[in-house]
C-alpha cells in the first residue's frame, strides 16, 4: 500500500526543512494557515521561509489534514 506523502517522520522534515513538525505547526498557526487557500499557505512556507515547493506542499497538506480540514 503507497504512503501518503504527507505522513513524513520528523527526521525527514528536519533534514529537508531544518526545522520539526512541531515548529511548522506553529509557524502554520501563526500564519493562520487553516484560514487560507492551501496554495497561499504553500507559497508563504516557498516564500517567506526558504521551504522547496515539495516540502512545502507536504507541510500544507500535513498541516490541513492535521487540523481537520
Amino acid at each position: 500500500m503507497k504512503q501518503d506523502y504527507w505522513n513524513v517522520s520528523d527526521e525527514q522534515v528536519i533534514e529537508k526543512t531544518g526545522k520539526p513538525i512541531t515548529e511548522w505547526i506553529v509557524i502554520l498557526d501563526t500564519f493562520q494557515a487553516f484560514e487560507k487557500k492551501s496554495n497561499e499557505t504553500v507559497a508563504y512556507l516557498q516564500n517567506e521561509c526558504n521551504v522547496p515547493r515539495y516540502w512545502a506542499r507536504t507541510l500544507t497538506t500535513h498541516y490541513l489534514k492535521l487540523k481537520g480540514k
